[in-house]
């Protein structure tokens, strides 16, 4: 790796890292950055999964105050680890082929049903009028869907939790936010786990980029408490378009 390799890797992992705390997508900006240094598509895909997890673990750090009662949260850990190892063994077991070619419809899924979020409440019912058990079962649905596609894929997995616990949750959207940066970063250390005892990893493209992922995502939990929940919800939806468009572009080539 020559100082111009470093330097683009450096800067991707800092964009990366500010994108994820923010809407989720950042490992589209990693993850063409390792394809441009020389790696192979599953190398530059497992050692992206691995750099990007620094920056999860710094957006809960900045988003903390925004975060619900710890017991609440306990609940869905290990569904995010379960689903996490799910995803990670598809990876390392299948032809990633047909999975490319569902990747960009379930991101643009994610994204139109956070577009739509209100009229489809009114369809669906509000989270607050729903029962107890059934609102339980929604949010793990949503955490179980999220975490094997985080474990498998990653990119826009922030935009698929957004809007899948933006659509179960009785909460504002800062708060959706903040428990998405949680739930990132369990997948993200779960593949850590996954990816360094049994995957192709880079460990020097990694060395360049996690750190930068770190400051960039500690940078972007702190803007998304600044940003009013129609712009911050407006960036989403922007931001997952082009990258379901980005990855059907990809998958069709």
């Amino acid at each position: 790796m020559d100082l111009s390799d470093a330097a683009l890797l450096l800067a991707a992992g800092l964009a990366a890292g500010t994108v994820n705390a923010v809407a989720g997508g950042g490992s589209l900006i990693t993850f063409p950055a390792l394809i441009a240094v020389g790696l192979p598509p599953v190398p530059a895909n497992v050692s992206n999964s691995v750099s990007v997890c620094p920056g999860y673990l710094s957006s809960v750090a900045g988003s903390r105050a925004d975060l619900p009662p710890a017991g609440k949260l306990a609940v869905l850990m290990p569904t995010a680890v379960v689903g996490t190892l799910l995803g990670c063994l598809l990876l390392l077991a299948t032809p990633a082929r047909a999975f490319e070619l569902v990747v960009p419809f379930l991101v643009l899924g994610a994204t139109a049903v956070l577009a739509f979020q209100v009229p489809l409440r009114r369809l669906v019912g509000h989270p607050r009028d729903l029962s107890p058990r059934r609102r339980t079962v929604a949010v793990q649905v949503m955490v179980a869907v999220g975490a094997v596609y985080g474990g498998y894929f990653g990119a826009a997995l922030g935009v698929m939790l957004v809007a899948g616990l933006g659509l179960v949750l009785d909460a504002t959207l800062a708060r959706v936010t903040a428990v998405k940066n949680l739930l990132s970063a369990v997948v993200g250390v779960t593949t850590v786990a996954v990816f360094a005892l049994f995957g192709p990893v880079n460990w020097a493209a990694v060395a360049v980029i996690a750190p930068a992922t770190l400051i960039g995502g500690y940078a972007g939990a702190r803007l998304v408490r600044r940003l009013p929940s129609v712009v911050l919800r407006t960036l989403i939806v922007i931001f997952g378009t082009v990258i379901g468009l980005y990855l059907l572009g990809r998958a069709l080539r």
